[in-house]
């Protein structure tokens, strides 16, 4: 297990996700956009929410630490991103190491002029000049002991951390730029101004029910203590959160980042999870909210859909959690959304396991009732791959743990197998 408190952390965790890294570069070309690519990768670890949740593709190779498995975790998204956004194709092992060391590079510009506050010398006590990979590392030391105390309540750390994400998306717009004072300051603006834009999604999400609970109020407090806003916005920050906000004077950025927008409109969906109960006013706030973005009922959905997911699959880590929100009710909502999408995508499924010998198999056996539980393990895993195959789970996970294969054959229609078994 990898342990980030200790020195040499990040070459340590670069050795050990070059496989995963390399996997990563040759699917960019089969997503629709970077992105949506993006999204898939950083959306199940929790990140975008503030938590740092141990994906099952990470192996439980992450610390048990929370501040140490966020430090990670933000390594990990900042190099995907720039992965992702990378204009040329990555041919070799080479290739892939050059631009991994390209990216650290910029992972120490970025902080240094985008965050003065974490202003880290490039050379050592004794004039050494530090490589890119200790002052990545030195710098993401410091910005995890910026983003706050790492407490077990799951909106101390949503509200705390969940600005990390910012960074990231920032990062994927500085990668492609030259970095001059005219640029950092552009990007400081920008940093500004996103973190002000949450604060008014988050106000306007408190407000949906024109109610504000006394866990919203000491939330704000929460988000405020991490945000590093400047006097004189903190003050109008608690005055919109008090009076409210139109969703139209949210300030949504102009180069319309699909990226940018979930974030909000899943930041929104968490706010109105926090006083317990989604009431219809909430619920029309979020549809709103959607077509103000330029998304769609489906969007909504999928975000919804996403969040379940990921809550469900780690229900036994969000501890804090489970007081908001009754695991039976989530789940059916969970369950009734995927089983709409299933449906709606039945033919293309169906063709997808058709063409699966080792799926059809066991598909047949277990109509015998023939199945070992490693067989069913296999067949769930199996399952779980052709429901990927749909394009809405092209880019949301599919919590794998959560979806046995009892749960599976439940909200596969009532005609699949007939339809399966039909050439």
């Amino acid at each position: 297990m990898m342990k980030a408190a200790e020195k040499g952390w990040l070459d340590l965790y670069l050795e050990s996700r070059k496989d995963a890294l390399r996997e990563l570069t040759s699917r960019v070309k089969h997503a629709a956009h970077p992105e949506q690519s993006l999204y898939r990768v950083i959306q199940p670890t929790g990140l975008m929410y503030g938590q740092s949740i141990d994906p099952l593709d990470l192996n439980g190779s992450l610390p048990r630490a929370p501040k140490e498995r966020m430090k990670v975790l933000l390594a990990e998204s900042l190099i995907s991103s720039s992965l992702l956004f990378h204009d040329k194709p990555i041919r070799n092992p080479e290739e892939l190491s050059a631009v991994i060391s390209k990216t650290l590079e910029n992972i120490g510009n970025f902080y240094n002029h985008v965050f003065p506050e974490l202003a880290t010398s490039p050379k050592t006590l004794f004039g050494r000049k530090k490589s890119a990979v200790e002052l990545a590392e030195r710098i993401l030391d410091k910005r995890i002991e910026l983003a706050g105390e790492q407490d077990s309540n799951f909106w101390v750390r949503f509200f705390h951390n969940s600005l990390l994400f910012l960074d990231i998306f920032i990062f994927g717009q500085w990668i492609h730029t030259n970095a001059d004072r005219i640029v950092a300051d552009f990007f400081k603006y920008e940093r500004e101004e996103l973190r002000f834009s949450v604060v008014k999604v988050m106000a306007a999400a408190t407000h949906a029910n024109s109610t504000i609970e006394p866990e919203e109020r000491s939330l704000l407090e929460f988000f405020l203590q991490s945000a590093g806003l400047p006097a004189e916005k903190r003050k109008e920050a608690k005055r919109i959160f008090e009076a409210g906000i139109d969703i139209e004077e949210i300030n949504i950025p102009t180069n319309n980042s699909w990226i940018l927008k979930k974030f909000f409109l899943e930041i929104a969906i968490l706010t109105t999870w926090s006083d317990k109960k989604v009431e219809a006013s909430e619920q029309e706030f979020l549809k709103r909210l959607c077509h103000y973005m330029g998304f769609n009922d489906d969007d909504l959905e999928n975000s919804l859909m996403a969040i379940e997911g990921f809550v469900l699959e780690h229900w036994s880590d969000l501890d804090y959690l489970q007081n908001k929100q009754n695991f039976q009710q989530l789940s059916d909502q969970f369950l009734k959304r995927l089983s709409r999408i299933v449906e709606k995508n039945k033919v293309r499924l169906v063709k997808e396991v058709q063409d699966n010998a080792e799926l059809m198999s066991f598909i047949k056996k277990s109509n015998a009732g023939a199945l070992s539980e490693e067989e069913k393990e296999h067949m769930q895993r199996l399952l779980i791959g052709a429901l990927r195959t749909i394009p809405t789970f092209v880019i949301i996970s599919l919590p794998q743990r959560f979806l046995t294969l009892p749960i599976l054959l439940k909200i596969l229609p009532a005609s699949f197998f007939t339809d399966v078994h039909k050439r």
